[in-house]
Formats: structure tokens, C-alpha cells, sequence
């Protein structure tokens, strides 16, 4: 694998030293948006496999469909690549090849692995696909031109490891091996029934597997390792964390959603914590962060809490006194003390409500906002009637999409300042 990737990444440098020394074109095996250990690995896998039996003059490569930077949010990738002794740095990432440059150009193939539909951001690209297997609902349109594999197991890598054993078997080595096993493993719980994602296809899968390579890791350690990594966030800065499992929604404000790993009183006495969640909202242009800490208590048990940040008061509060009253599921929150103005804390006594419940109650909080509720002035705090945001709105997707200020925040002079206390001054503050 090392080797394949290294010649990859040659091809790439020559690509870019000029046009005598390009490859005819590139066929790129490309995961999912998420980028989890499942995606890399059937991308890698995959290309891998194709660059073996494949006779085209294009180049096979695995992309990581994340940029360079945002590796260190995949602990559990990370950690993996590291136990197969794979260097980090041989991968390749979305922004290091302009796909929509190689399409125009009419030297794109792509293969869709852990996914079936390409984002309407990459529409663009989708003449370019000739191949897709995938584990998800199957949403892709028939075509002749593309031939399809969506079947309903644990794990894609089960669809991709079946491939490779049915073609090409010989290609399989302890290292690719591993890659594909601790993929499935992951996905499918370890193996357990009762956590409803093992299927008999991906039980065999691993069956095969461990007789063909006995050197594998112990299956209950390999998934404990793996599980545990996931949700590893030591090293990580406050904005790695909060981009580590975020989700964002907006209407006539823009509020994300990010599940941190570790306990609210921990998080919070993090120097200089309200400072680097202000930075966080004017970088990626939210108004309103919702934080919500898991950790477990010795027997195991799940402890939920939440914090809300903003800048403006009232929207603070109008959506801590929303998060309150829910009732489809009650939070049965229960405030708890904090040090900084901009952050109201609760412990959340409905510890099974996850983000997935609590995303919805957010999402009527901001229809109810469309009325004419809280806006944000994402510069200094409170935006008053007949004012505009200079900020562009987030992408739903920051972590994957990019952000409307990588070339820098707006201006802020201080006349703008001055003007700005003066009308609150006028209008009482908030």
C-alpha cells in the first residue's frame, strides 16, 4: 500500500511541474463527506484494487473527501493508520486535486464508495462517475453507463472486501487485510447482534478474514481501541473540538450543533473559553453554538449536558427558555453555575435524548424566529431593525464545505464600534 500510495503522490508533483510530464487522467476512488474510518478504508482498498486490475492509462488514487487539516478531527483514523504502520502523510485529500478543473478538462473517472449520491456541491462531477458501491439507501438514478452495488450491510467494506476476494484475492496482505477488518468490526459493533448492524454477510466477511490472516488483532480489543479513539479529543485545540461531530442549521439565523467528549465543567475552565467560542461564531458565522457534553459515569451511564453561547442576550435566552420547555422529548434541564456572561449551562436530566432528538427541537426554535425574534450582528453582538449582516451565511456544512471567511473577517473600524454603543446606548441595551 505504501508503495501505491507513494507513486500516487509522484504522479500528483509531476502533474503539477507541467503539462509534458501530466498522466492522461485520473480515476479517483472517492469516500463520503464524513471521511469515517469505513469511508478511507474502502477508498483506499478500492483504489488499490483497481490500480491492480484495471488496464487504463489513468492513474487510480484514493481521495479523502476532507481537506488536509481536518485529519486530526478522525482520531479513530488516525489511530488506525498508525496500528497498520501507514505514514499519514502518503494519503491524499480533497484539497490537494481540483476535480471540477480535471472534469471540465475530460479527464475525470469517478468511483463512489460509501456513498451513492454526490452532494449537490459536487453536481458538477457527475458525469464523470462510472462505478458505485455503497451500504445506504440506494437514492442514485439508473444508468447504463454505471454500473451499481448498493447492498444493505454493516459496512461498506464488506461490499469492497468481497470484491477484492472474488477478483483479485492475491492482492490482499496483512496490511490491507487489517484496514478492511477493522472496518467492519467498527461498524458493525463488534460483531454484535443486539446492536442491530451485524448482518450474516458481514459475519462471514470477518470469519473469512480471520482464518486467511490469523496475525489480525483480537476482535473485542481491535473494536475497544478503535471505539475508544473515536472519541478521543486530547490534543485537540477548541476549535478542533467543536468541529470534531458538528451539525448546523440555519434560517434567519445561522446556530450549530457540536457534540464534545468531555464534561461541561471541564470544557468550560478551558483558558480563555469564551474568547475562542466568540472566534469560533465570527469564523464560521454562527450566532448561536449549542454545545452538547457526553461522558459516563462508572457503571457506564451516559451524563448529557448543555451550554448555549451567543453574543446577543436575547437570543440566549429565547432559545434556553425554548430548550426548557420541550416536551417532544422533555430535556428536563436543570440549570448549573457559570463563570461567563455569554453561556448558560444545564445539566440534562433525559440523558437518552442524543443530538438526533435534539436537533429537531432546534429547528422549531428557528422557525419560530422567521416571525421577526432575535437577530445577530455577528461583528459585535446584537443586529437591530433594518441592519444587515456583512458576514455571508455558514454552509449547512462547515467541516466539509468550507467556510465563507477563509480569506479573513470583515473590517471592523472603530467608528463602526462607536456607532454601535451609541444605538444600543439609545434603545436601552439589550
Amino acid at each position: 500500500m505504501e508503495e501505491f500510495l507513494t507513486s500516487c503522490r509522484r504522479v500528483l508533483q509531476a502533474q503539477d511541474s507541467g503539462p509534458d510530464s501530466a498522466c492522461s487522467g485520473f480515476h479517483v476512488v472517492l469516500g463520503n463527506e464524513a471521511c469515517d474510518v469505513d469511508s478511507m478504508v474502502c477508498s483506499l482498498a478500492y483504489a488499490y484494487f483497481l490500480s491492480k486490475t484495471l488496464q487504463s492509462e489513468m492513474l487510480v488514487l484514493p481521495l479523502l473527501n476532507i481537506r488536509q487539516s481536518e485529519l486530526v478531527l478522525r482520531s479513530d483514523v488516525v489511530f488506525l493508520l498508525g496500528q497498520i504502520g501507514l505514514p499519514p502523510e502518503l494519503l491524499l485529500f480533497r484539497d490537494q486535486l481540483n476535480l471540477r478543473a480535471l472534469q471540465r478538462a475530460g479527464r475525470l473517472r469517478l468511483t463512489l464508495v460509501d456513498h451513492n449520491v454526490l452532494p449537490s456541491s459536487d453536481s458538477h462531477l457527475e458525469g464523470a462517475v462510472v462505478e458505485v458501491i455503497d451500504h445506504h439507501l440506494l437514492e442514485r438514478e439508473p444508468s447504463p453507463s454505471c454500473p451499481v452495488t448498493v447492498d444493505t450491510v454493516g459496512s461498506c467494506a464488506t461490499l469492497v472486501t468481497e470484491v477484492i476476494l472474488q477478483k483479485a484475492p492475491e492482492i490482499l496482505d496483512q496490511q490491507v487485510a487489517q484496514l478492511l477488518y477493522a472496518a467492519v468490526v467498527l461498524d458493525c459493533v463488534n460483531m454484535a447482534p443486539s446492536a442491530g448492524k451485524v448482518t450474516p454477510r458481514d459475519a462471514e466477511l470477518v470469519a473469512a478474514l480471520e482464518r486467511r490472516f490469523p496475525a489480525l488483532p483480537e476482535r473485542g480489543a481491535l473494536f475497544q481501541q478503535l471505539n475508544d479513539a473515536k472519541f478521543d479529543v486530547s490534543g485537540l485545540n477548541t476549535e478542533q473540538m467543536l468541529l470534531k461531530d458538528m451539525k448546523s442549521v440555519s434560517s434567519s439565523l445561522s446556530l450549530a450543533v457540536s457534540v464534545l467528549y468531555v464534561r461541561l465543567e471541564d470544557f468550560l475552565q478551558r483558558a480563555q473559553v469564551e474568547a475562542e467560542l466568540s472566534s469560533f461564531c465570527l469564523k464560521f458565522g454562527f450566532d448561536l453554538l449549542l454545545m452538547m457534553t457526553i461522558s459516563f459515569t462508572e457503571s457506564k451511564e451516559p451524563i448529557r449536558e448543555l451550554a448555549v453561547f451567543s453574543h446577543s442576550a436575547a437570543c440566549r435566552e429565547e432559545l434556553s427558555l425554548h430548550l426548557e420547555q420541550a416536551q417532544n422529548p422533555p430535556l428536563e434541564l436543570r440549570p448549573i453555575s457559570s463563570n461567563h456572561p455569554n453561556i448558560l449551562a444545564y445539566h440534562q436530566g433525559n440523558s437518552v435524548a442524543s443530538r438526533k432528538k435534539l436537533l429537531p427541537i432546534v429547528k422549531d426554535f428557528l422557525k419560530e424566529q422567521e416571525g421577526g425574534g432575535c437577530l445577530v450582528d455577528r461583528r459585535l453582538g446584537y443586529l437591530g431593525e433594518g441592519e444587515e449582516s456583512q458576514v455571508p451565511p455558514t454552509p449547512m456544512n462547515s467541516l466539509v464545505d468550507g467556510c465563507p471567511l477563509d480569506d479573513g473577517l470583515p473590517s471592523i473600524s472603530a467608528q463602526d464600534l462607536e456607532d454601535k454603543f451609541s444605538r444600543l446606548s439609545s434603545r436601552g441595551g439589550e
